[in-house]
């Protein structure tokens, strides 16, 4: 997954890091409120709920090869972790 390509889909700035240990994260800064946003993860995928307007918008990410370890929102950042 391409950060800068996932940043103009989503319209938020994206980061991945990569550490030594295999894991490799993934940041996305939304900005909105954390009950506006369900996150869920279903195989190699991140599904994305938002509703912060009249209807709900769904994204789905792909994640980098591995098993997802975590995904969560925090103060209207999207974090996922994946174990390679």
């Amino acid at each position: 997954m391409n950060p800068e390509s996932l940043s103009e889909q989503l319209d938020a700035p994206v980061r991945r890091f990569e550490y030594d240990d295999g894991e490799t994260v993934l940041v996305a800064d939304f900005g909105v409120q954390d009950d506006a946003v369900t996150v869920d993860v279903l195989d190699d995928t991140v599904i994305l709920v938002f509703e912060t307007g009249d209807e709900p918008v769904q994204h789905e990410l792909d994640v980098p090869t591995g098993e997802v370890e975590k995904a969560l929102i925090n103060n209207g950042v999207v974090t996922v972790e994946v174990d390679q």
